[in-house]
């Protein structure tokens, strides 16, 4: 013991022992100590010296304080003072005084060797993870900060082994739900470090709800008004959606954009801003930007524009953008994030559109930025992100472009001044002293222009007011005024690439460019001169400019034909100096930055030379205009021989395809026709059966009445013997009353019978007249008509016979009425008083022959009945017949349709040969053809907007 209070600072006597010696004797105890105490007193003295004599105690007791860590779990204290030492050992985090005294490269390299070295064998690493998994404050936060360290050093390869590890990735989570923050903020560093460039760890750490978790901690922070622990999960969270497209996807589809609008509530009162809230904004507004990322997939970026709008994220935004107290590096970064929020989204950019600035008039929002872009007192950085918003805003926006160049036209422009409208401050910045000015002001209206040949067009329409006194002039023609006027670099090239989009597929702006006699010389004097490395850069755009006037050229002017201008090329340049001037483009280091990624960023105003999407049309013009120039005039006739011919074919064709397209939809129609009436057939056969079960119930009705009257008559038939017999006639006469009145109740019940059926019958005749006013009804329907026909026919024939046999039932009745009042004269007697008898049968008699009366009378309205029913079959008969000829009409109709759908496809593949033909004679000739794989994509795309907008009709 006397020896640890020396080494622990107490007093000793004789001479010190050397660190080294010391560390030594102090791991000779580790190892061979048998009681607990003295070993955990040994890896404390280490833990004390290990940030002083670093490299000693990680060369001599790495092994020994793994081996503790492997065999004494028990304790925690020992553990504990283990994983000190090893992170002391391995990281790189020194005091400052150590800092002084070494060199920072040697401690990287001391810390990546012990690290390499600690984990050579992977069973270090488990190990490691399952003491992190411990609950122990004194266990688990050591070891969280140790694998930190070792992720810090050696990050690939412990990702490797952290992957391998079953549960590895899972442990690690579990830190986010500490209760204890020291250990959860250090949890959220050690993720940070896991998820560094490891796309596979950073789908496992998402799936183990991390979102959920790092959302809940920002929240219960105070979102952006939080602390450092924010800023940590912000870049957990930005490491785990950056380019990492299943993470974004379950980002947005988890609803989690909904939770990020609260952290852009800003107040009135945004003066005094932290540094720590600066930091978390500006780091919530990349977060943002990452999921609507140019580089995303464009249907997830489209997916996660429009929940941000939804979700009233990006109206959020805006507030920010027109707030004022803003720091500048928020209002910078919140440009930023807006553009790349309504890039190519026409939903978001037509609520941007409608954005107002709280000002008095209010202005739209795009107004009041392009103010300060074409302002110089502006911060570069500010104006440049204003100029991306402006590119993002009209980014595959035809709608945006005509409102943006619809306020520079004649008919448009403000008369009374009052307001300043986003096409006067483009001009104004288009000729302003400022260069950067005209840089902006000129690829901004280049971007108004982009891939729309309608307002390129339209924008020769503009006249400006040069002075007073002078007659307006065009914009194109001031443009290239200040051209030849020799103003800076920056500003020429600007005008150059405006010009160049101007021209660029627009053969009537190409047209009026030539009409003005100063700019060919001017051209050609500009790429003939051998200027200096500055100049290189315009000479290249003028060459381009020059070769756009020559490929998109109609020869519409004399002097200025293509061929001419190849002969003033020859003459005063050289086929292979334009060429060469022409390649300066491509060439330039600039060039390359601007065509890596859509956003301006440059560092400083003077390297703002080159558009991204001005990139894109060099790549896209160079090797055709180089091919052009080289181009004989009796290949350029013939090209034009061979576009016109293509272009009658391709009229030709789409005129069949047109044909085609509209009776496939008339097929479709017809088809939707035939589906309706099938199912209307379906449901009158439907109906024809349950009739036909009607009439089979009456026909046993009317059965079974038949069998009841047969019994009735010989019943009574054998009273009356009776009555002669034993005169009891008052008993008979009550009963033939009551048999009376039952076949008045059964031929009122055998009436209204017959009446539902002729309201049935009726029915049937509507519906199958209206079959008759569709084209092309259902053939099993007609055949069920007639089938139903002959059915009510032979029905009819049988009611007709039932009336018979009740007529005739009637008839007996009046019959056997007559013998009782025969036998009511001759009655005995002894029965009773004759007078009163007499006036009983008289009674009798009167009611007897009222009621015949009333059943005569309803067998003639069933016999009314009857002839209607036939005359309702005789009308159903005729429809039938009408039916038929329609339907054999429709059936020749189809086939003439199918025949001449036949000949048109024969004719299209005419058509497609000579097609191939043609484009292999161009291709032969150096003319770039499109293949038929765009074509047939592009037709296609025409297709599916017509069927969608079918669907919408």
């Amino acid at each position: 013991m006397n020896f640890l209070r020396g080494v622990m600072g107490g007093p000793s006597a004789g001479p010190q022992p050397s660190g080294a010696e010391t560390i030594q004797k102090l791991c000779d105890r580790v190892a061979s100590s048998t009681l607990l105490d003295d070993r955990r007193d040994a890896v404390r003295a280490l833990k004390s010296l290990s940030k002083k004599y670093r490299l000693e105690v990680g060369i001599h007791a790495m092994e020994h304080l793994i081996h503790v860590l492997q065999t004494d779990r028990s304790d925690s204290e020992i553990i504990g003072y283990a994983l000190d030492t090893l992170y002391n050992v391995i990281s790189n985090d020194l005091e400052e005084e150590e800092q002084e005294e070494n060199l920072p490269k040697q401690v990287d390299d001391l810390g990546s060797q012990f690290t390499e070295i600690f984990i050579k064998q992977q069973e270090n690493v488990t190990l490691l993870l399952t003491l992190v998994e411990e609950f122990d404050f004194h266990v688990r936060w050591p070891g969280v900060k140790l694998l930190t360290s070792l992720l810090k050093q050696q990050g690939p390869q412990v990702q490797q082994i952290i992957l391998v590890s079953p549960m590895g990735v899972s442990r690690l989570m579990d830190l986010l739900a500490d209760s204890r923050e020291v250990i959860r903020n250090d949890g959220v560093l050690l993720l940070q470090q896991l998820t560094k460039s490891n796309a596979a760890i950073q789908k496992i750490v998402a799936f183990e709800n991390a979102f959920e978790r790092l959302l809940d901690i920002i929240t219960e922070e105070g979102n952006s008004d939080g602390g450092i622990v924010v800023e940590d999960c912000l870049l957990l969270l930005q490491n785990l959606l950056k380019n990492n497209n299943s993470n974004q996807n379950f980002f947005k589809e988890g609803s989690y954009i909904q939770r990020m609008k609260p952290w852009f509530e800003v107040g009135d009162d945004n003066c005094g801003w932290s540094a720590q809230k600066v930091t978390n904004l500006h780091l919530m507004l990349q977060l943002v930007r990452v999921l609507v990322s140019p580089t995303n997939p464009p249907g997830a970026t489209s997916s996660c524009q429009k929940a941000m709008f939804h979700c009233g994220l990006l109206q959020q935004l805006c507030t920010i953008l027109m707030a004022t107290g803003v720091p500048a590096d928020i209002l910078t970064e919140t440009i930023n994030t807006v553009s790349e929020v309504i890039r190519g989204c026409q939903m978001n950019q037509d609520y941007f559109a409608s954005v107002n600035a709280p000002s008095n008039p209010p202005r739209p929002a795009i107004v009041v930025l392009l103010m300060s872009m074409v302002n110089e007192r502006q911060p570069f950085v500010l104006r440049c992100a204003v100029l991306y918003c402006f590119q993002c805003f009209l980014y595959k926006n035809q709608k945006g472009q005509g409102e943006i160049v619809s306020t520079l036209l004649p008919s448009t422009i403000d008369a009374t001044g009052n307001s300043v409208s986003a096409g006067q401050l483009l001009c104004g910045g288009l000729f302003s002293t400022d260069s950067l000015s005209n840089w902006c002001a000129a690829v901004a209206l280049a971007h108004a222009l982009q891939e729309n040949a309608t307002l390129k067009e339209q924008l020769l329409r503009v006249q400006l007011a040069t002075s007073i006194g002078n007659p307006p002039v065009s914009l194109l023609q001031q443009c290239t005024n200040i051209l030849s006027q020799g103003s800076k670099v920056q500003t020429r090239v600007g005008l150059l690439m405006l010009l160049c989009t101007w021209l660029s597929n627009c053969s009537i702006a190409v047209t009026h460019f030539l009409h003005n006699p100063a700019n060919v010389p001017f051209l050609t004097g500009q790429i003939a001169e051998n200027l200096g490395e500055e100049e290189q850069l315009v000479q290249g755009l003028c060459a381009l400019l020059l070769g756009i006037s020559i490929y998109y050229n109609d020869n519409s002017l004399e002097n200025y034909r293509k061929e001419k201008l190849k002969q003033l090329i020859e003459k005063r340049i050289g086929r292979e100096n334009f060429i060469e001037k022409l390649g300066f483009i491509s060439k330039h280091e600039l060039y390359s930055r601007a065509a890596q990624k859509p956003q301006p960023s440059f560092s400083s105003p003077d390297h703002m030379m080159f558009d991204h999407e001005f990139t894109k049309l060099v790549k896209e013009l160079e090797g055709v205009i180089s091919k052009a120039i080289y181009k004989s005039s009796e290949e350029d006739k013939k090209e034009e021989e061979v576009k016109k011919t293509l272009e009658q074919h391709d009229n030709i064709v789409t005129h069949y395809k047109k044909v085609i397209r509209e009776q496939d939809q008339e097929l479709e129609e017809l088809k939707q026709r035939i589906n309706t009436l099938t199912s209307q057939n379906e449901q009158l056969q439907a109906t024809v059966t349950q009739q036909v079960s009607q009439i089979q119930q009456h026909k046993d009705q009317y059965n079974l009445l038949k069998v009841q009257l047969g019994k009735d008559t010989q019943h009574h038939n054998s009273h009356s013997d009776t009555f002669q017999m034993n005169g009891i006639q008052t008993e008979e006469v009550s009963k033939l009353k009551e048999e009376l009145e039952e076949w008045k109740n059964k031929h009122e019940l055998l009436q209204g019978q017959l009446r539902e059926k002729d309201s049935v019958i009726e029915k049937l005749k509507s519906s199958q007249l209206e079959i008759g006013t569709t084209e092309q009804s259902s053939q099993t329907g007609k055949s069920g008509g007639l089938e139903h026909n002959n059915e009510l026919q032979k029905e009819l024939e049988m009611l007709r016979s039932q009336i018979q046999l009740q007529s005739a039932e009637i008839s007996k009745l009046q019959m056997e009425n007559q013998k009782l009042q025969v036998m009511n004269t001759t009655a005995d007697p002894v029965l009773g008083d004759s007078s009163t008898r007499a006036a009983n049968n008289s009674e009798l008699e009167g009611r007897l022959e009222q009621e015949i009366k009333e059943l005569k009378s309803e067998v003639k309205a069933l016999s009314e009945e009857k002839e209607s029913l036939k005359q309702h079959l005789d009308s159903s008969s005729s429809t039938v017949a009408i039916l038929q000829d329609e339907k054999s009409k429709l059936q020749q109709e189809v086939a003439e349709s199918k025949k001449e759908q036949d000949d048109l496809l024969v004719l299209l593949a005419d058509q497609d040969q000579k097609l191939s033909a043609l484009k292999i004679k161009l291709k032969d000739l150096g003319v770039p053809v499109e293949d038929e794989d765009d074509i047939e994509s592009g037709d296609q795309g025409d297709e599916d907007e017509d069927g969608d907008e079918e669907e919408q009709d």
